[in-house]
């Protein structure tokens, strides 16, 4: 009965064990020169560094193309890892869109008064702090009205960035940069990749790293030492198979040359429908409808419109 009670040494190992860091948050930029393909906005970012004299900010642009990470390299450039955890506050208006939210950890960050920086070291420390809004096109309209008189009465000790997805200022990662920085990671995981399949994981993300990394962390997982095959990308990614859509078509074509008996047609639906894709999925893999909208600018931009039907319609003939 004693034995029953008696505490047992507990395994160190396991109590202790790391959970694995997700890569996109392992591989986030800790520095300016870090951040891939927006070298224009990271130049003037640099001079407000040097000057020490930072604005109000707005950054907006599709997501993953490094609208938070580039804030918070800035960040860690001006306070350093330390005194960042106290001068640097991070908020998410999706999860945390209210009014009170304003009032409550917005409006009691900004006016406290910044502490001695003492503990800066090399670092620049300007004496201000930061408060960094993501998703800030979601607050509500009170909180909005809120966080304007919350910026008119603290700008002297507080600076806010807003970071929003709408309008491209930030534009989207070319396939170069995208597999360059896959290509870091392979390096750092070990991951067992050829360039093939960064490129084309570079395609898939359409300029999204962030969603890169997610699909190339989720195939290493898949795959672990084996090489990472184009087709379980493409199945990550939920992207309908070339095979699948060529069957499709090919059994489109026979049922119309047998007279119209559609009972292939639709099993080959159904089998489409049953691998968990969706019809907007497979319109939007549709190269028919590109054709459609490169040709309609062609168009727009005065070319002649025998020219533009002839060659539209020899690519819709090479296409099916």
């Amino acid at each position: 009965m004693n034995t029953f009670f008696q505490a047992r040494p507990s395994n160190s190992a396991n109590v202790h064990e790391e959970i694995p860091q997700p890569w996109i948050e392992k591989y986030r930029p800790k520095s300016m020169d870090s951040i891939s393909a927006q070298e224009q906005t990271v130049a003037v970012l640099k001079k407000t560094i040097e000057s020490q004299n930072l604005p109000h900010m707005l950054f907006y642009g599709p997501p993953g193309t490094g609208k938070t990470s580039t804030i918070l390299a800035l960040a860690r450039e001006l306070y350093g890892p330390k005194l960042m955890k106290t001068r640097v506050l991070e908020l998410n208006a999706s999860d945390e869109r209210g009014i009170q939210v304003i009032r409550d950890k917005v409006k009691n960050f900004a006016r406290t008064a910044v502490s001695n920086r003492r503990e800066a070291g090399d670092y620049p420390c300007p004496p201000y702090k930061i408060i960094i809004l993501d998703e800030a096109d979601l607050l509500t309209q009170d909180a909005q009205s809120a966080l304007r008189r919350v910026i008119e009465n603290y700008s002297k000790v507080t600076r806010f960035c807003l970071i929003c997805n709408y309008v491209t200022r930030f534009k989207p990662l070319g396939i170069s940069n995208t597999v360059s920085r896959l290509k870091m990671i392979c390096e750092q995981e070990v991951v067992n990749c050829n360039p093939q399949i960064l490129k084309e994981l570079a395609k898939l993300s359409e300029g999204d790293l962030r969603r890169a990394i997610m699909y190339l962390q989720s195939a290493s997982k898949l795959h672990k030492e084996e090489m990472i095959t184009s087709e379980s990308i493409r199945e990550i990614a939920g992207v309908v198979s070339d095979d699948l859509i060529n069957n499709l078509i090919e059994t489109a074509k026979s049922d119309k040359n047998k007279g119209g008996n559609e009972i292939q047609l639709e099993e080959a639906v159904v089998e489409i429908m049953n691998s968990g894709f969706s019809a907007i999925q497979i319109l939007s893999q549709a190269r028919i409808g590109e054709f459609i909208g490169q040709f309609d600018k062609y168009l727009a931009d005065g070319t002649d419109e025998h020219l533009v039907i002839t060659n539209l319609i020899r690519v819709i003939a090479d296409t099916s």
